[in-house]
């Protein structure tokens, strides 16, 4: 997949857990190629494309591991959720992933049927994008907790933190 719908699967992903994380998790979203380059370019390691750092269940327990186990406000697990959603969208392309080191086969997710770069991937990612955005604001419409990038600004009016001007400007914006 192409790195910009990695980013996209993983930020809108984050928003709907904890969003001011979004940066961290789009960061670990490229991790697995920027990490495979890394190895290659200045430590001379022979790494192949989707294979040393592409591991499904390396990815997954290092998720598993800073998200229940041990993690500083979030940041580990949020960057290896990213490398985990980068690695889970890469195993539903035609190459697939290995699913652990000693793998011999690699791993498919629905068959492996898209291909880098094809219009599918960016109406996956976009779906992603449109799933997630619903969930934040069908979870979040009784204007509780203040939510980053989708802003109530009919309660703020009502509450008294805007004043008319700024909620006529600003009332039909979604982000």
């Amino acid at each position: 997949m192409k790195w910009i719908n990695h980013v996209i699967i993983s930020g809108s992903t984050m928003a709907v857990v904890e969003p001011a994380l979004v940066p961290i998790a789009m960061l670990g979203s490229t991790a697995p190629d920027w990490l495979e380059t890394i190895a290659n370019k200045f430590f001379n390691l022979g790494f192949e494309h989707r294979k040393q750092t592409h591991y499904l269940l390396v990815w997954f327990v290092a998720c598993f591991v800073f998200w229940f186990i041990f993690d500083f406000n979030g940041i580990l697990g949020a960057f290896a959720w990213g490398g985990l959603s980068h690695v889970i969208a890469d195993s539903l392309t035609v190459q697939g992933v290995p699913l652990y080191p000693s793998a011999d086969r690699r791993f498919h997710l629905f068959g492996g049927r898209l291909r880098t770069g094809d219009k599918q991937e960016y109406i996956l990612s976009l779906s992603v994008l449109a799933l997630s955005v619903a969930i934040i604001l069908i979870t979040n419409n009784d204007g509780g907790d203040f939510v980053p990038f989708f802003y109530n600004w009919g309660e703020m009016y009502h509450s008294g933190l805007i004043d008319a001007s700024e909620y006529k400007a600003n009332r039909f914006r979604i982000f």
